[in-house]
């Protein structure tokens, strides 16, 4: 069960980057459809948490909640859903990848943490494969929008690593604390925050929207993409531990990558298929220990998950 749904939920996550790219090629406004994805999916797991007493409405408006939706939510997809305008689902399913060299870079800078040599490491061989991903692109003389698509994915990473952090203190502090309930919160308000800056800096026009693949991007986004990927991530961590399931993170790329190219007839060619190599192993570098250590126990895993 613990592999099945694993495999799942690293489907869905390697999913959610072409099904974003649907909605804005569909004439979606990429602020609102983003709005509307988590407002819709926080707000319908908050209130079946509230139906089940599990949450109430004040964790809405407490501080900390705004703060994660800020980086784990509104930075990150703010920047997603609008480079995805430009850039392949593929490309910002890699550079979203960065997300775990973030958060070891503002450990270092703003936590003032140690980092080891195999941190650095990872850390050199990421912006390598970003340079990489990158240098066919610049050299061609692509147009500005392409290059600041990418920068903005890139450096919305430091939202996520913000909003992952904070989530990590919140809940070490609050061990009674749902995580299920808190990522509700956070989407719920993260989404508001998008709805907003919809309001101010887009008008849509109806006229412009196909809709069929509009609402299937919606949809599948709000529903398996938000509500399920979630739900099996927090599933996970409760059957296995904290580390598993963000392997996710070293699987999720290569699927959007493929799907990118199959459904999408998204370009793959071998500076892509490199420098994505290289950012992957520039994540997976810093975890090698806990990786060879969870491998080595396969024992302990089948009794934790039984």
């Amino acid at each position: 069960m613990v592999l099945f749904n694993y495999v799942i939920m690293c489907m869905v996550f390697g999913t959610t980057f072409l099904a974003i790219k649907v909605g804005v090629e569909a004439g979606l406004p990429p602020f609102l459809s983003g709005g509307i994805r988590f407002v819709a999916a926080g707000a319908i797991i908050y209130a079946w948490l509230m139906w089940r007493r599990k949450a109430s409405l004040s964790l809405l408006f407490r501080k900390e909640v705004l703060l994660i939706a800020a980086g784990s939510t509104f930075t990150t997809f703010s920047a997603l859903y609008w480079a995805e305008q430009h850039i392949d689902s593929g490309m910002a399913a890699v550079l979203s990848a960065t997300g775990p060299i973030a958060i070891i870079v503002m450990q270092s800078l703003a936590l003032k943490q140690r980092i080891y040599r195999m941190e650095k490491l990872g850390c050199a061989l990421g912006f390598a494969g970003v340079v990489v991903l990158m240098l066919p692109n610049l050299s061609g003389g692509n147009d500005g929008l392409w290059l600041t698509a990418c920068l903005l994915v890139l450096l919305s990473s430091f939202g996520y690593a913000a909003g992952s952090l904070l989530t990590r203190r919140v809940l070490l502090r609050n061990p009674e604390q749902s995580p299920i309930v808190l990522n509700a919160a956070q989407m719920v308000v993260g989404g508001a925050g998008l709805l907003l800056l919809s309001a101010l800096m887009e008008r849509p026009s109806s006229a412009s929207i196909a809709w069929l693949p509009a609402t299937g991007s919606l949809l599948y986004l709000i529903a398996v993409g938000s509500m399920l990927g979630h739900s099996l991530f927090a599933w996970l961590i409760k059957a296995t531990n904290a580390f598993f399931p963000s392997t996710w993170l070293y699987v999720s790329p290569v699927i959007a990558l493929s799907i990118g190219a199959i459904v999408f007839g998204e370009q793959l060619t071998l500076f892509s298929i490199c420098g994505s190599l290289l950012v992957l192993a520039g994540v997976v570098l810093p975890k090698l220990k806990e990786l060879k250590a969870y491998v080595s126990t396969p024992s302990q895993r089948r009794k934790k998950a039984a």
